[in-house]
């Protein structure tokens, strides 16, 4: 089978989306499958497109023996909604320079960005007259709504009407959680047969896991954007209640638009016990970060389609085997509580949130305990592997 993907984030760029894409196209090549991305060049999140890309508009190479079609776009940072929409707009024109290099797919697979890669998606398939299947990581145009970016009745109208065209047109439809398919057919109709779950995974899990070992911090990482998604403030201040604990140390990574506030927030409440590093990181420096922590984060925000998803740090967070700490409602909660691989508290409570580290701390056999059961489900359910099958089978079913 030939596969085409259409993705505007693809490895070596960072994220989810490049995470999703790669994941479900080295599952696809192990299945037997010739796939072909088309992506951008590399530019997530910093905005450095690398030298041998520049005045190119289209360059070919492979990665692990996945064709990539290369296309050009513009160098810019991924930190603001101005440039993020220049760049989507840039990709849905650009991406349609590999038209005549890409052969003759049984099937087109829009991967990213939400909703936008499917409109170059609809022009591929009409040219190749074959089915589209629409991927959904986010639930775009919702989550703009929810964060307040969009509030013209007119605009959300037109948004409304161009994400159920994207349901409606594409032979099927992969979101990576169940709470993502309950709200796309109840909001836009969408027949359940037409909808299949197919989480992010993980890529590998043996050479990530390693032996829980005492160190003199206990360590709480959070680990990815430090975007609107995710509830800081909620962390920060069970930060606050926990500073007399000298050998206990939160550490928030990653970039994004709430940095600056972050870090204005810890001088201001004088988090001594908080570290904030917003410095980009190779693959591998980063996996030994993340390696050193004790136990991960995830603060969802209280924003009702945010905490509908599964985002893929949860995934690689269970990769590593460390317990989580998941202040969730929704579908994190679900997920984490049915693997048995952390602790679940209520969202925008930093009491709760305090009292689960503590308990952590206190109780290193949770730790493990928590971890493994994390790393045994990723390893025996979401590898790559397991993921390509679960998308091939969704693809043979579209030509049945």
């Amino acid at each position: 089978m030939k596969v085409l993907v259409i993705a505007q984030y693809f490895p070596p760029d960072m994220g989810g989306a490049s995470t999703r894409t790669f994941n479900v196209a080295k599952g696809l090549c192990e299945k037997g499958c010739d796939v072909t991305i088309v992506a951008a060049f590399p530019h997530y999140p910093h905005g450095k497109v690398p030298l041998r890309y520049r005045r190119k508009a289209l360059m070919p190479e492979r990665i692990m023996g996945i064709k990539v079609l290369r296309v050009w776009i513009p160098a810019l940072p991924h930190d603001s909604i101005v440039n993020r929409v220049l760049l989507h707009m840039s990709f849905i024109v650009s991406s349609l320079f590999a038209l005549p290099f890409v052969g003759e797919p049984n099937v087109i697979w829009a991967a990213n960005p939400n909703l936008f890669c499917f409109f170059p998606a609809l022009v591929y398939g009409f040219a190749k007259r074959k089915p589209i299947v629409r991927n959904v990581d986010d639930l775009w145009p919702e989550i703009f709504y929810e964060m307040g970016i969009v509030r013209s009745k007119l605009m959300r109208m037109l948004l409304d009407f161009l994400a159920k065209l994207s349901y409606i047109v594409p032979a099927a439809i992969t979101p990576i959680s169940a709470g993502y398919k309950r709200r796309i057919m109840e909001k836009y109709g969408v027949e359940t047969e037409k909808v299949h779950v197919v989480e992010v995974g993980v890529n590998s899990v043996e050479s990530l896991f390693s032996v829980y070992e005492r160190k003199n911090k206990f360590v709480v990482m959070y680990s990815g954007v430090l975007g609107f998604g995710y509830d800081f403030e909620t962390v920060l201040k069970a930060a606050g209640f926990l500073s007399k604990y000298d050998d206990i140390v939160f550490l928030i990574r990653g970039i994004g638009e709430l940095a600056p506030k972050l870090e204005r927030l810890i001088e201001e409440l004088d988090l001594r016990n908080v570290v904030l590093d917003t410095n980009f990181l190779p693959k591998k420096k980063l996996s030994a970060l993340l390696q050193s922590a004790d136990a991960f984060l995830l603060p969802m925000s209280s924003a009702r389609f945010v905490d509908e998803g599964l985002p893929t740090k949860v995934f690689e967070y269970q990769a590593y085997g460390k317990p989580i700490i998941c202040c969730s409602e929704g579908e994190p909660a679900r997920y984490i509580w049915l693997t048995r691989s952390g602790l679940v508290v209520e969202r925008s409570n930093p009491h709760a949130l305090a009292q689960a580290v503590l308990k952590l701390y206190k109780d290193r056999e949770s730790v493990w305990k928590l971890g493994w059961n994390g790393w045994r489900h990723v390893s025996e359910n979401l590898t790559s592997r397991h993921i390509g099958e679960r998308m091939y089978n969704v693809f043979v079913s579209l030509s049945k």
